[in-house]
């Protein structure tokens, strides 16, 4: 019998395809109220006209599109091939790409990555690898920003009534994880919000010297 929580894991990129008009129409403003000041926090580190990685874009609304507003350039990577179309509809002078990011790499660096409210719906195991993707994909002073919880676990949420699957390291994890990967300046904050109780906000920079 399939466990029920591997089987929510593995059915994440599924639910997003399947319910992509969903998704975008449930997302289609500004960010949120406690999203603004980490996202603000993330712009103002950032050079002008920075070229950003957005690791699980989805249809680009509100994040990639807050960020295109501010004069960055985005490219977005995201499992579904339905959300990158919108992201290709409604922002076509910028790069879209279906892919997963897990084991990514695209042979560039940006001077940004994030990965809001993306990378948490991978298994810890995954998130744990998931520090070499992002360095590999950040210049030198290049900024990271992403979304973890509190402490290693599963949570299974429900959306579209099915089973939507979080997890999370602990935060020694990330941080050690980061470390090896050549990042610095790592910075853990809560995300401070009634819809995701328990978020982290990471933050980190790679080192100038790689």
């Amino acid at each position: 019998m399939t466990d029920p929580v591997e089987a929510a894991a593995e059915a994440i990129i599924g639910l997003y395809s399947r319910h992509a008009d969903d998704w975008a129409r449930m997302r289609d403003g500004p960010p949120t109220a406690d999203e603004r000041p980490h996202l603000e926090r993330y712009a103002a580190a950032l050079p002008e006209g920075a070229e950003v990685l957005d690791l699980g874009c989805g249809s680009g609304r509100p994040i990639a599109d807050w960020l295109i507003g501010r004069g960055f350039r985005l490219t977005g990577v995201d499992a579904s091939p339905g959300l990158i179309a919108r992201c290709q509809a409604a922002f076509p002078e910028h790069e879209w790409r279906v892919d997963d990011m897990r084991g990514l790499d695209l042979g560039r660096r940006f001077d940004g990555v994030l990965a809001w409210f993306s990378a948490f719906h991978l298994t810890a195991e995954a998130q744990g690898a998931m520090a070499a993707v992002y360095a590999r994909h950040l210049r030198p002073g290049g900024v990271l920003m992403f979304i973890g919880g509190p402490e290693r676990g599963v949570v299974l949420g429900e959306w579209m009534d099915q089973p939507l699957y979080h997890a999370s390291l602990e935060p020694a994890e990330y941080r050690a994880g980061l470390e090896r990967a050549g990042l610095v300046e790592i910075e853990e904050v809560a995300l401070t919000s009634d819809r995701d109780e328990g978020a982290r906000v990471w933050t980190a920079r790679r080192g100038v010297s790689d």
